[in-house]
């Protein structure tokens, strides 16, 4: 994919997670996709996204920064929620994406629930 490419693919793939719509992350994630150093599935890389939404209904990602080197994506994000107890909480998240043949394969990231639960 050319720079614009994995530009526009990214922000379609943070909207479509925006719109918790991750039963349709096929378009974007590969069937098998390395986590942090783990190896997983489609299924359960959107259910690790489904249990921040289903913990706070109004999680949104806000990219601030995207970052493109080959295959690589840098991107700075803001995330904003609510907690349970009605806080209103925004926090920063860093994350790092390989793209191959036009979809992720390998995910690096600093969102984990314990820093959620703050």
């Amino acid at each position: 994919m050319e720079r614009g490419d994995l530009d526009e693919f990214y922000r379609r793939y943070l909207g479509r997670c925006n719109e918790h719509r991750f039963d349709e992350l096929g378009e974007f994630v590969a069937g098998t996709v390395e986590v942090n150093g783990e190896s997983q599935d489609l299924d359960r890389y959107a259910a690790g996204l489904r249990i921040v939404v289903q913990e706070y209904p109004d999680f949104h990602w806000d990219l601030r920064h995207l970052l493109i080197d080959g295959d690589w994506l840098s991107a700075h994000l803001v995330d904003t929620y609510t907690t349970p107890a009605g806080r209103a909480v925004s926090l920063q998240e860093l994350a790092m994406y390989h793209v191959d043949s036009g979809r992720i394969v390998q995910v690096w990231g600093d969102l984990d629930h314990a820093r959620l639960a703050r």
